[in-house]
């Protein structure tokens, strides 16, 4: 095992209203709210410490998925929580995945073989 589910992220246009809806189907208090300073981001469930979680970030323009037509594919990614940023890249690398630009604080970005995107995530 490299890392372990920390997040799984759904874009969309309106964080806060598809935050509320999942809120209310999944019985899952919002635990963070990132308002317009933080690109929208709202988490649902795992509180402080603890995952997975369900996490909503803006992304505007957002073309909305239409199951099964290829030219509207479903849109997420995933948060693994790492020990070892170092270590835990060059597993993923030598498995197949790509070091994609961006990442932050406590984060960076990968592609999947398959180009998926992902995120390794550690605390700091």
């Amino acid at each position: 095992m490299i890392g372990q589910l920390r997040s799984v992220v759904i874009d969309c246009p309106d964080t806060r209203a598809l935050a509320t809806f999942y809120s209310e189907l999944l019985g899952l208090p919002i635990t963070y709210d990132g308002g317009d300073e933080d690109d929208g981001w709202i988490v649902l469930g795992g509180g402080p410490g603890e995952h997975p979680r369900l996490a909503f970030q803006r992304a505007p323009g957002l073309q909305e998925p239409r199951w099964p037509d290829p030219n509207r594919p479903q849109q997420f990614h995933l948060d693994v929580t790492v020990d070892d940023i170092e270590a835990a890249e060059a597993k993923v690398l030598r498995l197949g995945a790509t070091r994609l630009p961006g990442g932050g604080p406590g984060f960076r970005v990968y592609a999947d073989p398959a180009g998926h995107p992902f995120c390794l995530c550690w605390d700091e």
